[in-house]
């Protein structure tokens, strides 16, 4: 699914947060956000996910237009902070209300939960626990199988990466890279852990104060020299 930008800006009063004249997204691209804090890459997913009202501009997905349309939730699958989940559920009834709410069956919820099997690590199914009761990084964990357990056409995370270990970074890397190839996600994840990005994704996005600066073809990581000088030189 191909994602538009289209004149869209963002303000809160006189300050700019997002200013994009155009983006286009092409199908199954694997698009990485990067930029320092308040460059505008938490907005520009919010107002994909018509979170937030655009001051201007719209975004299509597809032929879509988010802001006035509902059909485009049916198959993008998000998460974006821990307020996405419902803190007074067990893993097991949230991914069970996902399932309903896509006409998921029962079947094959299961059958799907089990490819994040390697995530998990015996900590999220079967506790008893709430979700208010977890850690960050398997509150963090339960998010992000909640988005990929529709099998979108459309993945948007932020900061994905956030806490959690090493090892289940890798883990959630593979599992964006995977379902990209296999079932052609169109993925935009914002990230500030550059070195994974750079080893995911197909094209990079560099923000600055609410501006694209750089949109970085990413064949092979060939983007990280770029990057890398980029950062240095603002540090």
């Amino acid at each position: 699914m191909t994602l538009t930008i289209d004149n869209l800006q963002k303000c809160y009063g006189e300050k700019v947060a997002l200013d994009i004249s155009h983006l286009d997204i092409a199908s199954g691209e694997l698009v990485g956000l990067v930029g320092n804090n308040g460059a505008g890459k938490t907005t520009l997913l919010r107002l994909v996910l018509d979170l937030i009202k655009a001051t201007r501009g719209r975004v299509l997905s597809g032929d879509d237009d988010v802001a006035t349309t509902e059909t485009w939730k049916q198959y993008t699958g998000s998460f974006i902070d821990g307020r996405f989940l419902v803190d007074f559920y067990t893993p097991e009834e949230y991914f069970t209300l996902i399932a309903r709410l896509y006409g998921i069956t029962d079947e094959e919820r299961d059958s799907r939960l089990e490819a994040f099997r390697p995530l998990m690590h015996d900590e999220i199914l079967g506790t008893g626990k709430f979700l208010r009761d977890f850690s960050e990084g398997n509150r963090q964990k339960v998010g992000i199988m909640g988005a990929m357990l529709i099998r979108p056409k459309v993945l948007l995370l932020d900061e994905p990466f956030n806490y959690l270990d090493p090892s289940s970074q890798i883990v959630v890397a593979r599992l964006i890279q995977q379902m990209c190839r296999e079932l052609g996600t169109t993925v935009l994840i914002s990230s500030h852990n550059l070195s994974f990005v750079a080893d995911i994704s197909t094209r990079i996005l560099l923000l600055e104060r609410g501006r694209l600066i750089k949109d970085l073809p990413n064949d092979g990581g060939s983007a990280t020299a770029e990057l890398n000088t980029y950062f240095t030189a603002e540090a």
